[in-house]
């Protein structure tokens, strides 16, 4: 099997509508959230049980009590803690977190504590990692705690422009944890980026703006960050073109 044809990919959802339609485009994971203006948060338990009723693939549940930084009080942790629990007990394949100190390393007893909450689901350590001070580091002690993959766009805003560090950690990981890569992956970019690093995964969102309902317009009120009341959804469409462009032959030609 070439590597194109090995390449899991997972889609980042809000909602369980943005479920069905990842899976329909043919992802083949879900990180579901909420929030997605602040970078993805901890859904509620009713989007989540909805999700998997309607899942076909397996469902990993970010685990974030909210927006900015990623060092947690005592009682955030605390909450963090309970819903790994409750994510587990829900049926959940995985959960999504990352914890960091005031110096930006890897909160090492935060993360092996949620690490052992959430055996035996699968853990990825998120974004985090792409504003720790030493990702050489950070990367060995995610290992260390036992943390099944990183999801990372090389410390830069795209993957494209992380491409070297994203090189640099494939060969520092060797197997021993799974180098997720994101950042701005869409389809006139993915083969551009595999071509340069083989990524075993993927991540993206594939989402698309959507007008807002005509009962919602006008109004002088603004919720959220959207000045026209509009939404960004998940796009099936847009899932199949980056997924197909991702198994390109041009991406197994240039790695074998």
């Amino acid at each position: 099997m070439s590597l194109a044809a090995g390449l899991v990919t997972e889609v980042c959802v809000e909602g369980i509508d943005a479920v069905q339609a990842a899976q329909d485009g043919g992802a083949d994971r879900v990180e579901l959230c909420a929030g997605l203006a602040e970078g993805g948060l901890t859904p509620s338990l009713g989007t989540v049980c909805g999700a998997l009723a309607v899942a076909r693939v397996p469902v990993h549940v970010i685990v974030r009590p909210r927006g900015g930084d990623f060092v947690y009080s005592d009682s955030e942790f605390t909450s963090m803690l309970d819903d790994v629990q409750v994510l587990k007990e829900a049926g959940v394949q995985g959960v999504v977190f990352g914890c960091l100190t005031p110096e930006a390393t890897v909160d090492v007893p935060r993360t092996q504590a949620l690490v052992a909450q959430a055996g035996p689901m699968s853990v990825t350590f998120h974004r985090a990692f792409d504003v720790a001070a030493d990702p050489v580091q950070a990367l060995e002690h995610l290992i260390s705690c036992g943390i099944d993959r990183v999801l990372t766009s090389g410390q830069q805003v795209t993957a494209l422009d992380g491409v070297s560090l994203l090189q640099s950690l494939l060969g520092q990981a060797r197997g021993r944890i799974v180098v997720l890569g994101c950042g701005r992956i869409r389809p006139d970019s993915v083969a551009e980026l595999l071509a340069q690093v083989p990524l075993s995964e993927i991540h993206f969102s594939a989402q698309r703006r959507v007008d807002a309902s005509a009962a919602a317009q006008p109004s002088r009120i603004r919720f959220g960050n959207d000045e026209n009341g509009g939404q960004l959804r998940t796009s099936a469409e847009q899932v199949a073109a980056t997924i197909t462009a991702a198994r390109s032959g041009g991406y197994g030609a240039s790695l074998s």
